[in-house]
């Protein structure tokens, strides 16, 4: 793993460090782990390509992460209300 700064803030305010990450072999992702994962990522702490190879993970599911992230605050990182937004997303708006 590449480590480029060794300590971060994480989306608490709180200091993050490779101490804090979820290990490795996480498989249950909960609204809080991809948070620390997002801050990491954003903070250089790791990169997409050391996240992806540690915790097994594609591309596209850590960019999906940040994503939800930016269209609907970490709320949109609870995966049951993952449909909800789906469907808001899916309704046309009505202008006028």
């Amino acid at each position: 793993m590449t480590v480029r700064t060794t300590r971060v803030l994480a989306l608490s305010g709180s200091a993050l460090t490779c101490a804090d990450l979820p290990p490795a072999d996480t498989v249950r992702w909960s609204a809080s782990r991809k948070a620390v994962i997002l801050a990491a990522l954003r903070a250089g702490l790791l990169s997409i390509e050391d996240a992806s190879a540690r915790y097994r993970l594609s591309r596209e599911e850590l960019l999906s992460w940040q994503t939800s992230v930016a269209r609907h605050g970490l709320p949109g990182l609870r995966i049951n209300r993952l449909s909800l937004y789906r469907a808001t997303r899916a309704v046309p708006e009505i202008i006028g």
